[in-house]
């Protein structure tokens, strides 16, 4: 019987310091994009794409994400009297949207730590990683197209992009060779380098914040050591992977916004309010007639 994905991990214990003082208080997972905080544009793409239970990994000042995604009596009874039907149908949604488990990352010791602590939810079956500050606009959710290949090849699949110049000195990087008859698209991965100097990079195909990883990984990220500061990195657990069984990259139909780095945030804003049918045209007209 193959094997499917049904549950997905959103890494969430970070405490987004690029963004401070607006994180002080708050997650940087909450900040919004227009009226949806950044965690939920995963979630719902976890969801469009299969997933039935969401794991978020979290950590000390991030009950909001918890609040987020729980019923909220007071404010469903609140609009429920006012008569705002429309705002308690978007409210409820929200809680009605999916099953969430929540584990606790005491110290923030990398992103593979943080995988492996979901070791006991996960179990022995296959699971999604999406890094919420990857927003990707896809017409196929981005997860959606990683299952594809892994409905197909039956072994883990990790999204990448092309990156040139300088900028892939910030990535994990591939060195991969392209399965035949994919049109660019898929490659087998042979071994990942993280953040390598721009001459030492072996290919411009950069990781991106989406995963679909076979359970094994876990023995992989149990028996890697810390890295700097103390880390379990997660590159370092896909490379002890790729030494049990086979890896895919998959170069993804969609767009990608970075909103962890601050201009990426901005682009992003503007561009899901362009695409709104209620602020896209008032927005619009606003935009042209900024004078620069």
């Amino acid at each position: 019987m193959k094997m499917k994905v049904r549950k997905a991990i959103f890494p969430a214990a970070g405490l987004g310091t690029r963004f401070l003082p607006a994180t002080k208080a708050q997650p940087k997972e909450m900040l919004p994009l227009v009226d949806k905080p950044i965690i939920q544009y995963g979630v719902e793409e976890a969801l469009a794409a299969g997933c039935d239970q969401i794991i978020i990994i979290t950590g000390r000042g991030k009950s909001a994400i918890e609040d987020h995604f729980d019923v909220s009596y007071e404010l469903e009874k609140m609009l429920e009297e006012k008569g705002k039907t429309e705002l308690l149908a978007i409210v409820r949604q929200i809680s009605d949207m999916i099953h969430v488990a929540y584990v606790r990352q005491k110290e923030a010791l990398g992103l593979g730590h943080a995988v492996l602590t979901a070791r006991e939810l996960v179990g022995d079956e296959p699971f999604a990683v999406l890094l919420a500050d990857d927003v990707i606009d896809a017409k196929v959710p981005c997860l959606r197209q990683l299952m594809n290949v892994f409905e197909e090849k039956q072994c883990s699949v990790i999204a990448t992009q092309v990156v040139e110049g300088a900028a892939i000195s910030s990535y994990g990087v591939l060195k991969a060779k392209e399965v035949a008859g994919s049109g660019g698209r898929l490659y087998e991965v042979e071994d990942l380098v993280e953040k390598p100097n721009r001459e030492e990079a072996p290919s411009n195909l950069a990781v991106i914040g989406r995963y679909i990883l076979t359970p094994t990984v876990f023995e992989a990220l149990s028996s890697i050591t810390p890295g700097a500061g103390g880390e379990l990195q997660l590159t370092d657990g896909l490379r002890g992977l790729l030494k049990r069984e086979k890896m895919y990259a998959y170069v993804y139909e969609g767009r990608r916004h970075d909103t962890g780095d601050k201009l990426g945030f901005l682009k992003a804003t503007v561009e899901f309010a362009l695409k709104r049918h209620d602020l896209g045209g008032p927005f619009r007209e606003y935009l042209k007639n900024l004078k620069f």
